[in-house]
């Protein structure tokens, strides 16, 4: 499903290698966070997080992404938005949980949620593959070296703003535009550094508006032109929740669960390699569905 374009056919990250030709791979989200907008607070514990990671693992993830910093977004769903965590602060609370992981689960691709360059030296220490950088490297370039250095894999991902500050809508006259301009930017910077395995992400939800994100997923077709993986976040996020509105109230978090297989099932058949998901099981059985048919024809 996902090989209809010039992406690479493996995705190589310290070692271990995700095979991206023939179907789309599930990234397992957990968050070690008290505020994150779904499961904040519930993995504070490094042993409640690791009996997470391998429930994950046995539902079939390869790849588990481990972030200690809430990235919600201030305006009217969020409010506020996230606190601004202290580098120290996030990697107290990672590095516990990917040294655990990685010891756990010797073969499992470890991402680490993070725009810090410390944090990220401290998470590819402690064993992670990968690092997934919210800004796009458009806070902090430099992440780009450090990454090159550990031969790990890069995730730049759009956004507007800066952590603490992201808006939750900024008004684009062109969404897809703009992020494919952005994105390959970002991509210029990681390759100039040399980052050889990127994936790119649409920043579904970041400075969107409900109709900019949806557009952006029925029009994922046009980041192929990046030769990049692609990985997509809808997971939970209130455009799920607007889309699914009984009169003037979002469906609640715990009600979105359908709305978003919806949505992922139109990233992949627009070329989504990766998706990153709360509910393991339920996008596991999704693509497995898919997959089927389409090896079917």
């Amino acid at each position: 499903m996902a090989s209809m374009n010039m992406a690479p056919d493996l995705l190589r990250c310290r070692g271990l290698s995700l095979d991206l030709r023939h179907r789309a791979h599930v990234v397992g989200i957990l968050n070690v966070t008290p505020d994150s907008f779904s499961d904040g607070g519930q993995y504070m514990q490094v042993e409640n997080a690791l009996r997470r990671a391998l429930k994950m693992a046995s539902e079939g993830v390869r790849m588990i992404d481990v972030g200690g910093a809430s990235s919600r977004p201030r305006g009217t769903v969020y409010g506020e938005g996230a606190q601004v965590v202290s580098p120290h602060e996030e990697m107290a609370r990672i590095v516990p949980v990917i040294e655990r992981i990685a010891a756990a689960l010797p073969g499992m691709i470890i991402s680490a949620d993070t725009y810090h360059p410390d944090v990220a030296h401290a998470a590819l220490d402690a064993g992670a593959h990968l690092i997934n950088d919210i800004t796009g490297l458009r806070r902090y370039p430099a992440m780009a070296e450090l990454v090159a250095s550990y031969d790990a894999a890069l995730v730049l991902m759009h956004s507007t703003g800066h952590p603490g500050e992201m808006p939750h809508e900024v008004k684009s006259a062109d969404v897809v535009e703009d992020v494919v301009r952005s994105l390959a930017r970002s991509v210029h910077v990681a390759e100039v550094a040399g980052v050889t395995q990127i994936v790119v992400d649409p920043g579904f939800g970041f400075g969107k508006t409900p109709a900019d994100n949806l557009r952006l997923i029925g029009r994922l077709d046009r980041l192929h032109e990046l030769n990049k993986p692609i990985m997509v976040g809808i997971s939970r996020k209130s455009t799920i929740g607007r889309v699914l509105a009984r009169g003037s109230s979002a469906a609640p978090i715990a009600q979105r669960l359908h709305g978003t297989l919806g949505a992922t099932a139109v990233a992949v058949l627009r070329g989504a390699h990766l998706v990153r998901t709360h509910d393991v099981k339920p996008t596991m059985d999704l693509l497995q569905v898919m997959s089927a048919i389409t090896e079917s024809l």
